[in-house]
C-alpha cells in the first residue's frame, strides 16, 4: 500500500509519525510522510523546542504530490495528532482530494483529544472539530476510552456501554472502530482490553498489563490496525495483528527500563509478534 501520513514529528523519539511510519514501512507499505509539527522531542518531557505547522503548508505539500501525479496511487490516509483546526481542515481537504483521484482510499483518523487521568490535552477547538468533521470523514478511528467517551457523548463503565458508544460513532460515519486501553467491570485489574467493531461484527482482545508508561504506543498502533485492516478486510486479524505488536514492542521496552519505546531495536515484533494474541467475538 501507499499511505499519506499526516501526523506530528520529533526528532529524538517516537510519537506521531516518528512512531507510526517505521512499523508501516517495516510491513512493506510505502509512507508519504507529511508532519504537523516539528518538536525536539514529546511534550510529555515537560519542555521542547520546535514550532507547529499550519494548515496552507499542509496544502502546498498536498498540492506537490498531486503535481506529481500519483494521489490517484494513494490507497489510505492516516491521521493524529493535529495541532490546530487549520492542520485539521488541511487533513480534510487532503482526504478529498485522495478520494477523489482514488475512490478506493480509506482515512484512518486517530482522534488524539486526551486520556484517562490526564483529561483534555490538545489545544481549544481540537475536540470539536475531530468530533464534528474528522471522525464523521473517517472510514476507520482509533481512540481510546476517553476519546471514545468524548465523541460518543456516553460513560463507559462496561463491555456493554463500550459497544453502545461505539455503535453511536459508528452511526455517524466510520466503518470501524477499534478502541485501545478498554479498562470495564469485567477488566482484571492485570490485563487492558481493546474493542474493534466493524462490518465483520465485534471482538474484544485481552494483553496483560504492562509497567510501562511511555509515548508514541497509541500512534503505532493506530498505523498498525489501518495497514491490517486495509490489507486484510479483517477487523479480528488486524486486531490481533496490531495489539501482539505492540505488546511485543512494549514489553520489549519495560525489559530495556527505556524512557522511548524501541521502535527501531523491537522492529521484528512488527513483522512476527513474539506472542499472539487472539481476540474473542463479542455481541
Amino acid at each position: 500500500m501507499n499511505v499519506l501520513s499526516i501526523q506530528s514529528w520529533v526528532s529524538y523519539g517516537h510519537v506521531g509519525n516518528a512512531s507510526a511510519v517505521f512499523p508501516m514501512q517495516r510491513l512493506g507499505h510505502e509512507v508519504w510522510a507529511i508532519h504537523t509539527v516539528q518538536f525536539s522531542n514529546h511534550t510529555g518531557y515537560g519542555a521542547w523546542k520546535g514550532r507547529v505547522y499550519d494548515g496552507p503548508m499542509i496544502e502546498e505539500l498536498v498540492e506537490g504530490m498531486a503535481d506529481r501525479g500519483v494521489l490517484g496511487r494513494c490507497d489510505g490516509v492516516l491521521s493524529g495528532y493535529m495541532g490546530s483546526p487549520d492542520i485539521g481542515t488541511a487533513i480534510l481537504q487532503a482526504v478529498s482530494r485522495v478520494r477523489a483521484a482514488n475512490s478506493a482510499a480509506l482515512y484512518c483518523c486517530d482522534p488524539v483529544i486526551g486520556d484517562v487521568g490526564r483529561g483534555i490535552f490538545v489545544r481549544p477547538g481540537i475536540p470539536e472539530f475531530m468530533r464534528d468533521q474528522a471522525v464523521p470523514a473517517a472510514d476507520i478511528i482509533t481512540p481510546n476510552q476517553f476519546e471514545l467517551e468524548y465523541l460518543s457523548g456516553r460513560t463507559i463503565t462496561t463491555l456493554a456501554d463500550a459497544v453502545a458508544a461505539v455503535e453511536a460513532v459508528r452511526a455517524r460515519g466510520p466503518r470501524t472502530v477499534m478502541v485501545t486501553s478498554l479498562i470495564t467491570e469485567d477488566t482484571p485489574a492485570d490485563a487492558l482490553d481493546l474493542l474493534a467493531c466493524g462490518p465483520n461484527g465485534r471482538f474484544r482482545l485481552r494483553t496483560p498489563k504492562l509497567g510501562v508508561s511511555v509515548n508514541g504506543a497509541g500512534d503505532a498502533i493506530a498505523a498498525l490496525f489501518f495497514v491490517h485492516a486495509a490489507a486484510s478486510g479483517d477487523e479480528a486479524f488486524a486486531l490481533s495483528r496490531a495489539a501482539s505488536s505492540v505488546f511485543g514492542l512494549l514489553r520489549r521496552t519495560e525489559e530495556a527500563g527505556s524512557r522511548e519505546i524501541l521502535t527501531v531495536a523491537a522492529q521484528d515484533e512488527f513483522v512476527a509478534p513474539s506472542r499472539i494474541f487472539t481476540p474473542e467475538a463479542i455481541a
